[in-house]
């Protein structure tokens, strides 16, 4: 079985004024984009009370890093209160939305994805001295790579929702 090291779990909430299908194309794009994982949506659910909705999706990714590592990704989006507004901005009235969101995200590095080292004692035993006496500055590297990205990621969305917000 392969062996998961969660490294980096945070997230941010914001209030305010956001178009939220923009928000949500930016974030998704930026993941693919800039640290190429394919990005699945594993829940999308949306609650209506009046006026407003309350959101919650949820999406997964990885990508292989070696034939040993990889990255997967958990990140998760919950927006209360939801409402329809419109602004004015630049002397014309603009559609959007404001409520509260809240993005979260979760980064694990994967050693020995495809379970090689897993089918008796002695690999299992070979695998250790490999990770401790051989790679360990490799697994680092990638432990840091994972971090950078996932606190790139919230940075960014976080940027994305005050520069919006300030329109």
């Amino acid at each position: 079985m392969a062996e998961k090291d969660k490294l980096f779990s945070s997230k941010i909430k914001y209030s305010g004024i956001v178009n939220f299908a923009e928000f949500y194309k930016f974030c998704f794009d930026w993941l693919k984009d800039e640290t190429g994982i394919d990005v699945v949506e594993d829940k999308y659910a949306e609650k209506l009370s009046g006026d407003s909705k309350n959101i919650d999706v949820e999406w997964s990714g990885a990508r292989k890093l070696t034939d040993y590592f990889k990255m997967e990704i958990k990140v998760t989006f919950k927006v209360i209160g939801l409402t329809n507004t419109e602004i004015t901005q630049d002397g014309k009235k603009i559609k959007t939305n404001k409520g509260s969101i809240e993005v979260g995200i979760k980064g694990t590095l994967v050693r020995d994805y495809q379970g090689k080292f897993e089918k008796t004692a002695t690999q299992k035993f070979m695998r250790g001295v490999y990770e401790k006496m051989v790679i360990p500055s490799r697994i680092s590297e990638y432990e840091g790579k994972i971090f950078g990205d996932c606190d790139e990621f919230l940075s960014q969305a976080k940027a994305y929702l005050d520069l919006e917000g300030k329109k």
